[in-house]
């Protein structure tokens, strides 16, 4: 595998730019070479082995974006060694869990990390986990900072080791069929389960995923901001780009560090040709305003990806007409951690084939999605909703969740025998394109209506002045149950009551008086993950008042929203109640 990813490109273009690390310090971006990659990550890797890390170890990866996160990465696989990845934003106790249900021998970190100008405590983190990991025998410890943490027994220091090792390093032999690396992604029920991602399938449909949806084209730059702790990274800033031998950005940032125009000056300064970003960074940007976006030259831009979440029409049309200036083709890609890679997208397609906004349209070769009825049935026809499936397999889905084979029957292929099941809901339309609608989990029934509470969302975010909303479904007397709204305002709306008004209007003209939320209230901010995605479940909890048991919040980005939220709906309740 990485002999796919850097000795074939090492051997024809030893020179050509593999990664650019748009480091957090604005203006400070580094480039590495194929060649210099190769050399880093067989340093790495005989370092892995001289402490032990043999073919089919697990061994975690807790570090920000950077070239020697993605060589950490690949010196796993040339030794055959499993990595799993942990967002280095996730706290100790998310880090033991997964490094307790993969048993990692051994973890690599930074001493620190930077972001938004922010120093963040990685080694600390890690070393406040292990504690309670005794499969750990070693901690890589490679530096970001020059600020000196403490160095245990079991710390070794990466860059020390490294320049001692030899730059040379035989790739591992591997089967197709050998586990490459395990990601951990929450399923509706608590415990996040490690996704198991297999060699060459993986890498194959990494590859052409890229290369189509994206129409990458040798000596592009293509710019996925995502992490490399979501899968996003894994397939779309290195396994992806480096099997095409693309120049691939590394970004360490955040869309708002120094200023909001951070994407767009670093757009201008690398003469990024791809943008891969998600739709909550886009909504966060709009805010703003253009002028931002208008200040730097985009002329480099070809193409536009958005990922994560479905893409609401207002971030969709100012995505195309602002930062694309209406010329750049924008592909609303529909995937999954399971999926490996890109599954229903507009391009590929016929040359100049429509684009309808907001909409990922169109299934990728050997995709084939199906719409199931609450029977089990295959809805045949257009114009129709159901339940996502995907009929036949492909090559970078998910083999299994590691250590736990029957959950994965059980999520993906129980509901819809003979069919992986998405969790998704989806509408076909009149011309047979597909619509994602948002989590079957997150449907709800009004009065005997089914209705995704993405739809509503979607409508609401149609009005200028609301950036934001999550809409979640709570009992209700008559109804069964009711819509209940949570909206951002911008910060200069003064009318909140016209306002919450008007959102009842659009969403009765777009979707239908029923679906108008029998409650909207205001608060400053959504309760987020780290990649953007809303926390539903603790809004139903504030909202059945069960706030008392929240349960895990440490995979948000900030926990203390959580206590905001609950103070604004008290405050609302009080003023209904009056």
């Amino acid at each position: 595998l990485t002999v796919n990813c850097l000795d074939r490109h090492v051997e024809k273009s030893p020179n050509r730019v593999a990664l650019i690390w748009e480091r957090d310090e604005p203006g400070t971006a580094v480039h590495v070479t194929y060649r210099e990659l190769l050399d880093l990550t067989c340093r790495l890797a005989n370092t892995l082995k001289k402490y032990g890390i043999q073919k089919g170890d697990k061994v975690a990866i807790y570090m920000s974006v950077s070239p020697l996160s993605v060589a950490a990465m690949l010196a796993c696989a040339r030794i055959g060694a499993v990595h799993t990845v942990v967002f280095a934003g996730f706290s100790a106790e998310s880090l033991a869990g997964r490094i307790v249900d993969s048993g990692c021998k051994a973890v690599i970190t930074y001493n620190q990390g930077v972001r938004g100008g922010r120093v963040v405590e990685l080694k600390t983190t890690v070393d406040e986990a292990v504690k309670n990991c005794p499969s750990i025998k070693h901690v890589f410890v490679a530096q970001r900072t020059d600020n000196k943490v403490q160095m245990g027994d079991r710390d070794i220091p990466l860059e020390e080791e490294m320049a001692k090792a030899s730059s040379v390093c035989a790739p591992e032999s591997m089967d197709s069929e050998d586990t490459l690396f395990m990601l951990y992604t929450s399923g509706s029920t608590g415990k996040p389960k490690g996704i198991v991602h297999t060699q060459a399938g993986y890498l194959l449909y990494a590859a052409v995923t890229h290369k189509y949806v994206f129409d990458y084209q040798q000596g592009d730059v293509f710019g996925c901001v995502a992490d490399i702790g979501w899968i996003t990274g894994h397939s779309y800033v290195v396994y992806g780009p480096l099997s095409n031998g693309a120049t691939s950005v590394l970004f360490e940032s955040t869309p708002v560090y120094p200023d909001p125009g951070r994407y767009w000056e670093v757009v201008q300064r690398l003469k990024i040709n791809q943008f891969y970003g998600a739709p909550t960074a886009i909504r966060l940007l709009l805010n703003y305003g253009e002028e931002w976006v208008k200040k730097y030259d985009r002329s480099s831009l070809k193409t536009l990806g958005s990922v994560g979440e479905p893409i609401n029409n207002e971030a969709w049309q100012w995505f195309y007409h602002v930062v694309g200036e209406g010329r750049c083709t924008l592909v609303d890609t529909w995937w999954q951690t399971e999926t490996g890679g890109i599954c229903i997208a507009p391009r590929p397609s016929e040359e100049k084939a429509e684009i309808v906004p907001a909409m990922a349209m169109r299934p990728f070769f050997g995709i084939v999605p199906v719409l199931m009825d609450e029977n089990g049935r295959v809805i045949e026809g257009n114009d129709v909703s159901g339940a996502l499936c995907i009929a036949q397999p492909w090559p970078g889905m998910a083999r299994t969740i590691y250590g736990d084979h029957q959950r994965f029957v059980d999520a993906y292929f129980k509901t819809y025998p003979g069919y992986y099941f998405t969790g998704d809901g989806a509408y076909r339309t009149k011309k047979g394109y597909y619509q994602i609608t948002g989590r079957m989990d997150d449907v709800i029934n009004i009065s005997g209506h089914r209705l995704g509470t993405a739809e509503i969302e979607d409508a609401m975010a149609d009005h200028p002045e609301v950036p934001e909303t999550a809409v979640i479904g709570y009992p209700h007397k008559i109804k069964g149950e009711g819509a209940f709204a949570f909206i951002v305002l911008k910060e200069q709306t003064a009318h909140t009551d016209r306002v919450k008004e008007e959102l009842k209007t659009i969403v009765a003209s777009k979707i239908a008086k029923y679906a108008v939320p029998d409650h909207i209230l205001v608060v400053k901010r959504l309760p987020k993950t780290r990649s953007g995605k809303i926390m539903r479940r603790l809004l139903r909890k504030v909202v059945t008042e069960q706030s008392s048991d929240m349960g895990d919040v440490t995979t948000l980005d900030d926990p203390s929203v959580v206590k905001e939220i609950l103070e604004a709906y008290e405050k609302y309740k009080e003023k209904g109640s009056s």
